[in-house]
């Protein structure tokens, strides 16, 4: 507040409208800066959009896909973990790209499909519940074949 806000000598506290109408000016616009001098100004936006996009990767790998730190002392493990995580996240950037969703959408939608087990005294049903209109709409837009209704029908005996 304190950019918008001057002090007079009496302490009275006044809106620098000068200040406000000079922010104004900037609004709507990006801020970048690069030590490259050689970078276009198109480059150095393409590349800070792209960090955008790293950084939300990571937010879905730690929060999506509940993937926490984990602490190799090994090389080959470091590059394996750091594969899998790379693996992870392009398989959300094409499911996004595919079905012109975001990965909230897509994991909201089909975390509605369900399997359930169910059993009586002669058999073992594994089911899945029945594919609603957008979720067989995800699976079309990324060429994936919708389960079958009954996974398995097991004898108990």
């Amino acid at each position: 507040m304190t950019r918008y806000v001057k002090e007079l000598k009496s302490g009275r506290l006044v809106i620098d409208k000068a200040a406000i109408t000079e922010d104004e000016k900037r609004d709507g616009k990006y801020l970048l800066s690069s030590s490259d001098l050689s970078l276009s100004a198109e480059d150095i936006a393409l590349g800070y959009k792209q960090l955008l996009e790293v950084e939300r990767g990571f937010r879905t790998l730690k929060t999506t896909l509940s993937l926490r730190p984990l602490y190799h002392s090994k090389d080959d493990r470091i590059r394996a973990h750091v594969l899998l995580c790379w693996v992870a996240l392009l398989l959300v950037r094409i499911a996004e790209t595919e079905t012109g969703l975001s990965w909230t959408c897509i994991r909201r939608e089909m975390q509605r499909l369900h399997l359930g087990e169910f059993v009586n005294k002669r058999y073992r049903i594994h089911r899945h519940t029945k594919l609603m209109h957008d979720q067989r709409n995800i699976l079309n837009k990324m060429n994936i074949k919708p389960p079958k209704p009954v996974i398995t029908i097991d004898s108990t005996s």
